[in-house]
């Protein structure tokens, strides 16, 4: 019988994985110039990532930690903490020649955001590439304390009163995301408007950088927010409010953070997207791994990484998700995933969603080309290119782009190829 792993992987998968690449490493070292160099080995030896405090950052830390960049022929690449989202996209701006960075672990809307200048510095566009997916599911919307006796979990609902009276007591209800346009800005925006709260009329949407969310919200400074793990979890840990729900509640499997890099920096270096490609999926595999969890706490919870204790790092990793209103599920299903069910695949459709998303909030017009923007950004080809050369089995290559229809928790189903039929289908939406 073939032993499995705790992510559903045979040994014998990952042990081709990693002798495939160790086959490649070896006949670079063997052949350090001439023409295998020309047509496979990486342009350069480093690229600067920038990532932010939040586990699903783990896949670029691992690989580091792990010496998987070096493996692949990278030996200076750099993983960089970055203050925030808006700093992210500053430092892409910049890019890594000028003293910023050449890519980043990124909420997946932003690099469209950029690409189309909607968040640059007078509407430059900056042209951005998507070339792998870093995770699925386990973000988290927690809740101030004082809405403990709404009793409010996956029905946002049932603050719509506790908000009103606050509201009427002159009172402004701040809500909290990462970055406008972002993964949790969206998140947020779908929970309380399937609650009949609109996000942008009856609440303030502000931006808080992930890592400083559990002090804001001690402080008094939001009701609600919405944000990556380990915020949710530490937020519990200090008792300082609840999760009402994870995101995975919302959309389970849905798509989280993508591995985004400046489009000019794979142009000049495509053997070097690839093997920097090959490097974060091995780390990938090893950070799916159940056996694997423990070490990868403590590793994300060091000072030079998240300096947070590995216990608000841990539980939600392994699906244990305590949502700090007496309420503890085991074996969730709704643990951060990193490869299994096609995690790390960039899938055209989910990019779709995101866009669709962002027009119903008007952060693009009604009438964009959602399909030519995916194909420009979305650089699915550069995976299958490292899979190949990795020798990922065939089973774990998606045979398509596409992974929809998309049900959600309300009832509400996203067909990509007909994304105004489910905008229409939308009561609360900008300017309704």
């Amino acid at each position: 019988m073939t032993k499995t792993t705790g992510m559903g992987f045979s040994r014998r998968q990952i042990l081709k994985v990693s002798s495939a690449a160790a086959l490649v490493t070896a006949a670079r070292m063997a052949f350090p110039s001439g023409a295998f160099a020309a047509t496979a080995g990486p342009e350069v030896t480093g690229v600067k990532l920038g990532f932010i405090a939040l586990t699903d950052a783990a896949p670029l830390i691992i690989a580091k930690e792990k010496g998987l960049f070096e493996k692949h022929g990278l030996p200076d690449v750099e993983v960089l903490k970055q203050a925030s989202w808006g700093a992210t996209r500053d430092n892409l701006v910049l890019g890594g020649e000028a003293n910023g960075i050449d890519g980043a672990h990124i909420l997946t809307p932003m690099p469209y955001l950029m690409e189309t200048g909607k968040v640059t510095q007078n509407s430059v566009p900056v042209p951005m590439s998507i070339i792998a997916r870093l995770n699925l599911d386990s973000q988290g919307i927690s809740v101030a304390k004082e809405y403990a006796e709404t009793g409010v979990q996956l029905d946002a609902s049932k603050l719509k009163d506790a908000f009103a009276a606050k509201k009427a007591a002159g009172n402004e209800i701040k809500v909290a995301m990462t970055f406008p346009g972002g993964t949790h800005d969206l998140w947020i925006r779908y929970w309380l408007a399937a609650g009949g709260i609109d996000p942008d009329k009856d609440v303030s949407t502000i931006v808080v950088p992930p890592p400083q969310m559990v002090a804001n919200m001690k402080v008094g400074n939001m009701d609600a927010f919405c944000v990556g793990e380990p915020w949710n979890e530490q937020l519990v840990n200090q008792g300082i409010g609840f999760t009402a729900c994870t995101t995975g509640e919302l959309w389970k499997g849905h798509p989280e953070k993508a591995l985004g890099l400046r489009t000019d920096w794979i142009e000049k270096n495509p053997n070097a997207a690839k093997a920097l490609m090959m490097a974060v999926m091995e780390a990938q595999i090893w950070a799916d791994s159940m056996d694997n969890k423990e070490e990868m706490s403590a590793i994300l919870g060091k000072r030079q990484w998240f300096n947070v204790p590995p216990k608000d790092v841990a539980g939600r990793l392994k699906g244990t998700i305590n949502y700090g209103n007496d309420r503890i599920v085991e074996n969730s299903g709704l643990e951060m995933k990193f490869w299994k069910d096609h995690a790390s695949y960039p899938f055209k459709s989910h990019d779709t969603w995101f866009l669709t998303e962002n027009i119903r909030w008007g952060k693009f017009a009604p009438d964009t080309d959602i399909k030519a923007l995916v194909d420009k950004v979305n650089r699915e080809d550069i995976w299958r290119a490292a899979a190949a050369d990795l020798g990922i089995a065939a089973a774990d290559i998606p045979a398509s782009s596409s992974r929809g229809p998309e049900t959600f928790f309300d009832g509400k189903v996203f067909d990509p190829e007909n994304p105004k039929a489910y905008l229409d289908s939308l009561s609360i939406k900008a300017g309704a």
